[in-house]
C-alpha cells in the first residue's frame, strides 16, 4: 500500500478555483467513481476522485490543496489506489440522469464518457455558483442533453440543481447518479426518496479519512459500520437512510460535527 510515483504532465486551469492535474500514469482497471489517495509531499495525503484514467479534477479548500495548486507540470505526487466502490455502470438499453454541483462533476464526467461510447441515453443536470465555476460544461453537453443552473444567474437558469430535479420525470430514468456538496444531494435524497426513487440511484459521498482501506474508521457513517472509503464512496440510496449522511461529518480526530 505503498504510493507510487507519478509525475505532472499537464495542468489544466478549469475554473477560477478549479484544476485538473494529469498523470504519466494511467489506472486503466479504475471504475468510475473510485478515488486515489494522493500524497502532497510534507503536507498531507488525501482522498481525491479520479476524473479520468489518469487524472484528478481539484478545488482548492485548505492546505494540501492549498499547497497541491503551487506544483507544476514535471513535479511529481505519490498516488495510491484506486480504491473504493465505483458506480454501477448502466446498461446499454437504460436511460440514465447525472445530477451534478460544483466539483462533484469531476467523478461523474468517466461515468458520462463511459454512457456516451456505448451509446446510452442520458441527461446532466449541472449547478455551480456562478458561470466561471460551470465544470466540464463542453464534455456533458458532448454527451447527451444538459441543463445547467447557476446560484447567481450568471449563465442559464438562475436556481440549483434541485429546480430542475423538481420538474424531471423521475420515472423515465432507470438509473440516477448523483456527486456535490453533500447538502445539496440531501435534498436530492429526499426529493427521490418521495419519489420511491431511491434504488435506482446512487450518490457519491466525499468524507474525510487517512487509510483508504477500511482500517481507521475516521469514515464510519451509520450503526452498521458502513465506511466511505470501502463500502463506498459510491452508495445506493437505500444504504443511506437513518445515516449520518447531511446530518453530520467527521474532523481529522475522528469528532462528529453537524452540517
Amino acid at each position: 500500500m505503498y504510493p507510487i510515483n507519478v509525475k505532472i504532465t499537464k495542468i489544466i486551469r478549469e475554473t477560477p478555483s478549479t484544476r485538473t492535474f494529469v498523470f504519466d500514469r494511467s489506472f486503466n482497471d479504475a471504475i468510475a467513481g473510485q478515488f486515489v489517495m494522493v500524497w502532497i509531499r510534507g503536507i498531507d495525503e488525501i482522498p481525491m476522485g479520479l476524473s479520468s484514467k489518469n487524472s484528478i479534477t481539484v478545488q482548492k479548500v485548505g492546505d494540501a490543496t492549498e499547497k497541491l495548486f503551487m506544483l507544476e507540470e514535471g513535479d511529481n505526487l505519490g498516488i495510491r489506489g484506486p480504491f473504493g466502490k465505483g458506480f454501477t455502470l448502466p446498461g446499454k438499453d437504460e436511460k440514465i440522469l447525472l445530477i451534478a454541483g460544483g466539483v462533484g462533476a469531476a467523478p461523474l464526467a468517466p461515468l458520462a464518457e463511459y454512457a456516451s461510447s456505448a451509446g446510452i441515453c442520458m441527461s446532466t443536470i449541472h449547478g455551480a455558483r456562478n458561470a466561471d465555476e460551470l465544470l466540464f460544461v463542453d464534455h456533458f453537453i458532448s454527451c447527451g442533453e444538459l441543463h445547467l443552473t447557476t446560484d447567481d444567474g450568471s449563465a442559464h437558469r438562475c436556481g440549483f440543481v434541485t429546480d430542475v430535479l423538481a420538474e424531471t420525470d423521475i420515472a423515465a430514468y432507470d438509473r440516477i447518479y448523483t456527486c456535490g456538496p453533500e447538502m445539496m444531494m440531501k435534498c436530492i435524497f429526499g426529493m427521490l426518496e418521495k419519489e420511491d426513487a431511491l434504488e435506482k440511484t446512487e450518490f457519491s459521498l466525499h468524507r474525510y479519512f487517512k487509510c483508504g482501506i477500511g482500517v481507521c474508521g475516521a469514515c464510519c457513517m451509520d450503526k452498521e459500520g458502513l465506511r466511505v472509503c470501502k463500502d463506498g464512496p459510491v452508495f445506493n440510496g437505500l444504504q443511506l437512510i437513518d445515516s449520518e449522511f447531511g446530518n453530520y461529518m467527521r474532523g481529522p480526530s475522528g469528532n462528529k460535527k453537524r452540517f
